[in-house]
């Protein structure tokens, strides 16, 4: 199983990190035919031992920002674009020929030929800003806020929690954070139309945040999904799962003189569970309902009383290895699907405690699942081989009644390492992410399908190793260290976040 809390060797560092060199990353993506269509590749930069916030800047410590910090994609100036153009227009004379493209796809894995390096290509990117953390945070997630739905306009601003893994378990933190100030990224290539409409690029984006103490690393971290407040859940490698309402917390970033408590408590621990797990999942129907699942395969209901927070002693029972993921039914208010390191995915009412459904899905550990928001019968699964499935869950059938195990609508296996998240698209039926421990993340549309008249004739298929890159792949993010979770913005149209070893990424495709 892929353990969300791995830290990197170097974790005592302080790890708010940016690096202006080159990381070895893309040659852009070359047009495919209508169906079969690119994947587009991007790298960022490599972490290095300089001090920052990433990209983000601290408003009331600009002076103390060193020229060109905070700049994690990869591009030539204006003037070098222009001696370029120079040198190629010279050789174009000389040999009268037509230069060769300067750019190519790069797919991960493939081999660099002596004298090739890896930049990021800006183009594919309506924006794209990096982000540093004191310790690395690998769970967070997005915070609900009151500046409306499916927004696209720039700059952007996004509010998220996330819980840290320090290298002593006293140092760790829960750090609520707003990002500001975000502004379509500035393309390395020339000076665009939307480039000229936008006439504040240059400015740094703003990161604003408040800390709160947390026994113990937190192995992940979840919002309770009603903006009237701000109550969060998080696991702790301590084996406790600790609710927190951070509701001062986070209406400070927006109140001048609002001061939060430097020392908050939980508001609620829930005592049943008897070792650590990573498992946490609130209902987005039934106001204050969360499920929890530990490393011994038990799950436990914790609901909100008008008073308080109480969790049934009895567990939903039938894992048989450790419960990695949860995910309430979002059409049905007693429902959940758990996610196992005993290779299965059960489907749970909450009025009993036996599982009503139960798949072998994947051939080893089933670490995310992730259930459709609009088209309920969709469930999405990633798993520590690399590889990740799309099922028909009306193709399901009770145990005891089914003969044959259901087959998966569809399967893909692009990543080279574990699956470690993976997420439907809020806004698009056919979207979704996906992560892994290859250091990429990938977007998909699995509505696509190869033209295969058009590939047979030679129709710009991109190929790995001889392997034909699946028409349903639509763009590679690279640039992040062992990327551990992603989140899409439910209020932003096509925004993504994501934490790793190395940071937050968060950016939007051009075809998102």
């Amino acid at each position: 199983m892929t353990r969300k809390r791995d830290a990197p060797e170097d974790a005592s560092k302080v790890a708010m990190e940016i690096d202006d060199s080159p990381r070895k990353g893309t040659r852009t993506a070359a047009q495919g035919n209508e169906t079969a269509r690119p994947a587009h590749a991007h790298a960022a930069a490599d972490d290095n031992d300089d001090e920052g916030m990433g990209e983000f800047e601290d408003q009331y410590e600009d002076e103390m920002e060193e020229e060109g910090e905070g700049d994690v994609i990869v591009g030539g100036s204006d003037d070098d674009d222009d001696e370029n153009a120079m040198d190629l227009d010279e050789e174009e004379e000389e040999s009268g020929a037509a230069a060769a493209p300067a750019f190519e796809v790069y797919l991960p894995g493939a081999p660099l030929a002596e004298g090739e390096e890896l930049v990021a290509d800006n183009s594919t990117y309506e924006m794209l800003h990096s982000m540093g953390v004191e310790w690395p945070c690998l769970s967070f997630d997005i915070l609900r806020d009151n500046l409306g739905s499916k927004r696209t306009a720039f700059p952007m601003t996004s509010y998220v929690v996330a819980g840290s893994q320090a290298e002593l378990a006293k140092d760790n933190r829960i750090y609520i954070m707003k990002m500001s100030q975000m502004h379509r990224t500035k393309h390395d290539d020339g000076d665009g139309e939307e480039d000229d409409e936008d006439e504040d690029l240059d400015e740094d984006p703003i990161l604003e945040s408040r800390t709160v103490p947390h026994a113990g690393s937190v192995n992940r971290i979840r919002v309770m999904p009603h903006p009237e407040s701000h109550i969060v859940a998080t696991w702790a490698d301590t084996g406790k799962v600790h609710i927190w309402d951070l509701t001062d917390h986070v209406r400070s970033l927006d109140t001048p003189g609002l001061v939060p408590s430097r020392n908050p408590s939980p508001i609620y621990t829930v005592p049943t569970h008897r070792n650590e797990g990573y498992a946490l999942d609130w209902s987005t129907l039934q106001t204050g309902h969360l499920v929890t699942g530990d490393v011994q395969g038990k799950i436990y209901l914790t609901t909100r009383t008008p008073t308080a927070f109480t969790t049934d002693s009895k567990p939903f029972a039938g894992h048989t290895d450790s419960v990695e993921d949860l995910q309430w039914c979002p059409t049905r208010a007693d429902v959940f699907a758990s996610a196992s390191c005993d290779q299965t995915i059960k489907i749970w009412d909450t009025r009993l405690k036996q599982s009503q459904l139960s798949v072998k899905a994947h051939d080893s550990d089933v670490n995310v699942i992730s259930w459709h928001k609009t088209v309920d019968h969709l469930l999405a699964s990633g798993s520590d081989s690399g590889e990740f499935s799309i099922w028909d869950l009306r193709m399901w059938g009770p145990a005891a009644a089914s003969k044959t195990t259901p087959t998966p609508a569809a399967t893909f296996k692009w990543h080279q390492a574990a699956i470690t998240s993976i997420e439907w698209a809020p806004h698009e039926s056919s979207a979704l992410a996906v992560s892994g421990a290859d250091d990429q993340l990938t977007l998909w549309d699995i509505g696509l399908e190869r033209d295969e008249e058009n590939a047979d004739a030679g129709g710009g298929v991109i190929t790995r190793d001889g392997v034909d890159v699946p028409p349903q792949l639509m763009f590679i993010h690279q640039g992040q260290k062992d990327v551990k979770e992603l989140h899409y913005h439910p209020q932003a149209d096509g925004v993504l976040i994501s934490t790793a070893l190395s940071g937050f990424n968060i950016f939007k495709t051009i075809n998102s």
